[in-house]
């Protein structure tokens, strides 16, 4: 059995405006885990998440993917490591210009090098696999904030990566569209394989979703466990 983390973080050190937010942050992530960081506001949980991928480097400390050592400066380790770990965000990120469908597929033109054909194919695809399809044509201030959250998953979904990141995608979302949102995100987990990280400051969604958890407080990690 191999027990090498698909994500590992170690000592992970961030500094913003001269206030240490991060301080020797360490976090494995298996295989097949539906894991959730857990923390009160503040506590420097979406920094941590950021630094996962480098939308925010860490001052000091490495991230490692599948055993693996990420150099960041090397842009096309960067870009491999996007594109396996996929990124959903609590303000969905979206495109206001973009149809539904253009909102997934822009990124597998400029990025992954598809023509607009097989994008838009893939598009529809993983919007039909979030329950969108008969709304790919509408833009984002023609869907509701669950549907939004839909299609920034489909849009994550859509290069095939091996985990996704999610930075409070249920904080915008009343508590049936959390609900449904949850259930989708497991069936991701338990249908595709997907590994999932999920950063919340809300109790009930370890209670719904999560296999492990792990405790953010003042920029460290308190406590780290399975949940029963």
């Amino acid at each position: 059995m191999n027990t090498t983390p698909i994500l590992r973080a170690t000592n992970i050190v961030k500094k913003l405006g001269g206030k240490t937010i991060l301080n020797d942050v360490s976090l494995d992530v298996h295989k097949g885990d539906v894991k959730v960081v857990i923390g009160p506001s503040g506590a420097g949980k979406s920094t941590f998440l950021q630094c996962l991928n480098y939308l925010l480097p860490p001052d000091s400390g490495d991230i490692w993917l599948e055993g693996k050592k990420v150099n960041a400066r090397d842009t096309r380790e960067l870009c491999a490591l996007r594109q396996q770990v996929g990124m959903i965000f609590q303000d969905f990120n979206l495109f206001d210009h973009l149809t539904a469908e253009e909102n997934v597929s822009i990124a597998l033109r400029k990025v992954m090098g598809c023509n607009k054909a097989e994008a838009r194919n893939r598009a529809l695809t993983e919007l039909s696999r979030v329950g969108l399809a008969k709304r790919a044509a509408l833009y984002p201030a023609q869907l509701s904030g669950g549907q939004k959250q839909r299609v920034a998953i489909a849009r994550a979904l859509a290069t095939n990566p091996e985990m996704l990141l999610c930075d409070e995608p249920t904080s915008a979302l009343d508590p049936l569209t959390t609900k449904a949102m949850l259930a989708l995100l497991q069936d991701i987990n338990r249908k595709l394989g997907v590994t999932i990280l999920i950063i919340t400051h809300e109790l009930a969604v370890v209670q719904a979703i999560c296999s492990r958890v792990a405790v953010i407080s003042d920029g460290r990690v308190a406590e780290t466990g399975e949940v029963a």
